[in-house]
């Protein structure tokens, strides 16, 4: 099924990729993208697979005070979703602090662009969204993720004995972070 991107104004855009909010009318997109990104995000991540999965994950993401969800868009694909990034449990006050939640489909998958958007997204939180450290936990052996975090700049900070509820099972994650004086300029 094609999907036409309608116009929007982007949060924040580089060179191949661009962030924007996540709309209700985005979930036949999403989920398709999802579906056919099955294989990938198997067992690391399990985002909604049907329109009716995705409105509840899209209400959270655009009501929600504690949240920021972006989707990544290719810019070259016409606005194309390539993955997304979530900035989950947003705390101002003295910490200042947001979880990371992301992935790539599977047509985007090692081309770059979610490294690309991360960057986008430290940025954007450390600037606009006025915080001062992001978290993003890791569950061992994903080897992608790990890379990924490390090459942008965060550190490893520990381990999390059954730290988030993943695939019927708490699994451990490792936790790494990057703060404002941490970020590698890019």
């Amino acid at each position: 099924m094609p999907f036409s991107a309608s116009p929007t104004a982007y949060t924040v855009a580089g060179g191949r990729v661009a962030l924007r909010p996540f709309r209700h009318a985005d979930g036949p997109e999403f989920t398709a993208r999802v579906r056919e990104s099955r294989e990938l995000h198997r067992p690391w991540l399990f985002p909604p697979e049907t329109v009716e999965e995705y409105e509840p994950y899209a209400r959270r993401l655009i009501e929600e005070e504690g949240r920021a969800g972006f989707l990544v868009c290719e810019l070259a694909a016409h606005g194309r979703i390539a993955g997304f990034v979530n900035i989950n449990n947003i705390v101002h006050g003295a910490f200042r602090c947001g979880a990371l939640g992301y992935g790539a489909f599977a047509h985007a998958a090692g081309r770059g662009l979610l490294g690309e958007a991360l960057d986008l997204v430290v940025g954007h939180a450390f600037g606009a969204l006025g915080l001062h450290r992001l978290e993003a936990n890791v569950q061992p052996g994903n080897t992608a993720s790990m890379a990924l975090v490390r090459r942008h700049g965060f550190r490893l900070e520990g381990l999390s004995p059954d730290f988030l509820y993943v695939d019927g099972a708490w699994r451990d994650h490792e936790r790494w972070a990057i703060t404002q004086e941490m970020r590698l300029p890019r």
